[in-house]
């Protein structure tokens, strides 16, 4: 198959999301397909509008790919479409936490830009379910689950059960430093202790580990890195920057459990990736987490924004170091259950080459 890959910015991103679109490639390319990146350059949601008036789909293709975050730039392009259309759609970006105003404004533009491709690739029966809420249509879909064995076996039980009796527990956020993750919240249940029980030694028992880029979102990471070093106690928060799969991997190994409380996940990678470290996820209830997050047994939902529970939580796994194991052993087992990159591309290479047939 010819195919085109339709992306905002580089492949190479650091994100789930471009991780995801990265293995698909990879895959498309071993097994003899040619994969064309298109590439759209990255502005304001308003800039993205105007590519309206002079964007339009490359020819040659047998299909085109579109990362559905591309969605403000296409709907012209897509109403005289060459070849067959596959939106792929991680999360949509009317679902995020922000004022309704804002939202019903990106639900006019994602619908108008829903309704004129072919088919979809969805992350989750999440992503699928609220697609569906707003264009009811019938098209062709697929669901593929982003797998997580690209760091292979992370850790053993044994390993998992030696590393619980550390003296601090040590948390680990993953992700761009953009509000949506959340860091804010997580900061915040990190100072609490300090805040509520300045007489005591709790303020001792937390260290977090901050890895993401700090260029996403200049403003926010230094809000975040003023807030840490502020309200936080001295020495507990420590900010990495993005790190190489290398570096990234040692930080797993080292952590106890991983906190990304966003307040909207499409489906949430770094989760099942920490899960098989032994490292119990904490995420929120809005968005896919609860596809990946058991509560209680692999790990803890929360409400977005409620650092007070988040705070009770880690400080429940620091004091609880049984309940930190059992919850560690368990995230390791669901980790297991998840399908490798192949399986999923393999998936998604078959459902395209239906798409091509129609």
């Amino acid at each position: 198959m010819k195919l085109g890959l339709l992306i905002y910015g580089s492949l190479d991103t650091l994100s789930g999301g471009y991780l995801y679109d990265r293995k698909l490639v990879e895959y498309l390319r071993v097994q003899g397909d040619t994969v064309e990146i298109i590439s759209l350059p990255w502005r304001n949601y308003t800039a993205h509008l105007t590519d309206n008036f002079t964007f339009r789909l490359p020819p040659g293709l047998d299909l085109l790919i579109q990362d559905e975050l591309n969605h403000p730039s296409l709907i012209a392009a897509n109403l005289n479409k060459p070849y067959p259309v596959v939106s792929l759609v991680h999360h949509l970006r009317c679902s995020e936490l922000r004022p309704a105003w804002q939202n019903w404004l990106y639900r006019i533009v994602e619908k108008r830009y829903l309704q004129n491709v072919d088919g979809f690739i969805f992350n989750s029966q999440t992503t699928r379910g609220v697609v569906n809420k707003l264009v009811e249509d019938g098209k062709p879909f697929v669901v593929a689950y982003p797998p997580t064995d690209r760091f292979g076996l992370g850790i053993t039980e044994s390993e998992i059960r030696e590393r619980a009796g550390a003296e601090k527990l040590r948390i680990l956020f993953v992700g761009n430093l953009i509000d949506r993750k959340g860091l804010h919240t997580l900061l915040e249940a990190v100072a609490l202790p300090r805040k509520t029980q300045r007489d005591t030694n709790e303020e001792l028992l937390f260290h977090l580990d901050v890895v993401g880029s700090l260029k996403t979102d200049p403003p926010y990471a230094t809000m975040a890195q003023r807030y840490a070093d502020e309200r936080c106690p001295s020495g507990a928060v420590t900010f990495h920057g993005a790190l190489d799969d290398a570096a990234l991997t040692e930080k797993l190994k080292a952590a106890h459990v991983l906190v990304v409380p966003s307040s909207y996940e499409g489906f949430g990678i770094v989760y099942l990736e920490g899960m098989g470290f032994g490292l119990p996820a904490i995420g929120t209830s809005a968005g896919a987490a609860p596809e990946i997050i058991e509560d209680g047994q692999t790990g803890y939902l929360i409400e977005p924004g409620d650092s007070k529970s988040l705070a009770a939580r880690l400080m429940e796994l620091s004091k609880n170091r049984s309940l930190l194991e059992r919850l560690s052993v368990n995230a390791l087992a669901r980790h297991a259950r998840q399908p490798h990159w192949e399986e999923t591309c393999a998936g998604i290479r078959t459902f395209l080459q239906q798409m091509t047939q129609r």
